[in-house]
């Protein structure tokens, strides 16, 4: 049997929509970073860019359970000394409505140049409007 390899340009990109609502917050990350690293087709190559597109929409409206909204810390580093700052779950959604699903797709891409480049094909949306309708993505249920 002769091994497939495809060209990144070569490869036909599709694209999905999942809506959040209603749906845990990480079964939503997965499925979208499954599909953004190219895990869902037959011509998966692990060193190239061959996933598709993912629009995720109401991104806000995700579940977590557990009283997680409390509980669970966001932290970054501003680079000064003593400059780590801490969020919670809660404080994180009310300024930036979209920043908890991207961090959690982000965390289960690759973490290097070609991590960098798969995020860029998953576009997050906090509420149902997104300006993806042109490209006429297929629903995905969970």
């Amino acid at each position: 049997m002769k091994t497939i390899f495809v060209n990144e340009c070569d490869q036909e990109k599709k694209w999905y929509i999942i809506d959040a609502e209603g749906k845990s917050l990480g079964r939503v990350a997965a499925k979208a970073a499954y599909i953004a690293r190219g895990k869902n087709k037959a011509t998966f190559t692990r060193n190239q860019l061959m996933g598709d597109y993912v629009v995720i929409i109401n991104a806000e409206k995700a579940v977590v359970t557990g009283g997680k909204e409390q509980k669970k810390i966001y932290y970054h580093h501003t680079g000064f000394v003593g400059g780590l700052k801490a969020h919670t779950y809660e404080k994180l959604l009310e300024k930036h409505p979209t920043d908890p699903m991207q961090i959690a797709v982000e965390g289960m891409l690759p973490h290097g140049r070609l991590g960098r480049k798969m995020i860029n094909n998953v576009k997050i949306y906090a509420g149902a409007e997104h300006p993806h309708a042109a490209q006429n993505p297929q629903p995905i249920e969970l």
